[in-house]
C-alpha cells in the first residue's frame, strides 16, 4: 500500500478573482506528495484565467461554460484519478497539513468510505467570524449518526473527503441542486456508509458580500429541509430538522444585526 494515497481536489470556479489565489495557495501549500489539483472554471470574465495561467505547472484547469457549480464539480470528478476525492470552493481554504491528516485517517481506517473534519468560518480579511455557529456544528458532529444528519446538516463541505468507490457506487452530485448538492450527496451515501470523523480543523469556509445574504441562507435551509424529507422514512427527524432550521435562522438574524 502506498504511504500517501492519491488525493484529488476539485475547485469549481466562476468570477472569483478576489479569492481564488488564496484557495489555490492553500492547496499547494499542503506540500502533499501525491496530490492532483483540478480547477473547473465556468468561463470567467474577470481576472481568474490570468491567475490560473500563473499556476500552469502545478494544477490542471479548464475554462468553459457549464451548467452551474454541481456540473463543474461533476466534470472534475470525472477527470479525477485519485483514491480520495473532495472539492474546495474558489473562496474557501484548507488549513496547513490538512491533507496529511486526511491521508492518515483513511490509511488507519481502511473500512471508512468517507470522512469529515471541523471547519471554521472566515470573512474577506481572513478573520474568524460566526464562532457560535462553528461551536454549534462542532457539538453535533462529534459522533456520526444518520438520523442526526437528517435532523441537521452538521457536515462541513470544505472538510469532507470520500474514497473513489463512493463515486463509483453512488455516482455524481445532483445537478438539479444548486445550494444543497453536498447535503443531498451526504444523505445519499450516508444511508449505507457511516462517515468517519477527523477530530481537527481542516478548512475555513469564507463568508463575504456575495455569499452571506440572509435570503440565500434561508433558501439553503429550505432546500435542506426538502432534501431531508426525501430521505427520511420517519417524521421525527424532519421535525427536529425544522426546529434546528428555525433556531439557526434566528441566530443568523441576530449575528447580522450585531455585525
Amino acid at each position: 500500500m502506498d504511504k500517501y494515497l492519491k488525493i484529488s481536489i476539485i475547485t469549481p470556479s466562476y468570477n472569483q478573482d478576489g479569492f481564488i489565489k488564496q484557495t489555490i495557495d492553500s492547496v499547494l501549500r499542503q506540500r502533499y506528495p501525491n496530490l492532483e489539483y483540478l480547477i473547473i472554471d465556468g468561463g470567467s470574465t474577470d481576472n481568474t484565467i490570468e491567475i490560473l495561467k500563473g499556476y500552469d505547472r502545478q494544477i490542471r484547469w479548464v475554462s468553459e461554460k457549464d451548467n452551474g457549480q454541481s456540473d463543474a464539480i461533476n466534470k472534475g470528478m470525472k477527470m479525477a484519478t485519485g483514491d480520495i476525492l473532495a472539492y474546495l470552493n474558489s473562496d474557501d481554504v484548507y488549513l496547513d497539513q490538512s491533507l496529511f491528516a486526511v491521508n492518515d485517517f483513511f490509511q488507519k481506517h481502511q473500512s471508512a468510505k468517507w470522512a469529515y473534519g471541523q471547519c471554521g468560518i472566515i470573512n474577506e480579511n481572513n478573520q474568524e467570524i460566526r464562532k457560535l455557529i462553528t461551536s454549534y456544528k462542532n457539538f453535533w458532529m462529534r459522533k456520526y449518526s444518520y438520523n442526526k444528519l437528517l435532523s441537521i446538516n452538521f457536515i462541513n463541505q470544505p472538510a469532507t473527503f470520500w474514497r473513489r468507490e463512493i463515486m463509483e457506487e453512488f455516482g455524481l452530485f445532483n445537478e438539479k441542486e444548486h445550494l444543497v448538492m453536498d447535503y443531498e450527496y451526504w444523505l445519499r451515501i450516508g444511508q449505507k456508509f457511516p462517515a468517519g470523523f477527523i477530530s481537527q480543523y481542516l478548512a475555513d469556509f469564507r463568508m463575504h458580500s456575495q455569499s452571506k445574504s440572509f435570503q440565500r441562507f434561508k433558501k439553503q435551509f429550505q432546500d435542506e429541509l426538502r432534501v431531508a424529507k426525501k430521505y427520511s422514512p420517519r417524521q421525527w427527524p424532519i421535525a427536529c430538522h425544522y426546529l434546528n432550521y428555525a433556531s439557526i435562522l434566528v441566530g443568523y438574524k441576530i449575528l447580522q444585526k450585531l455585525s
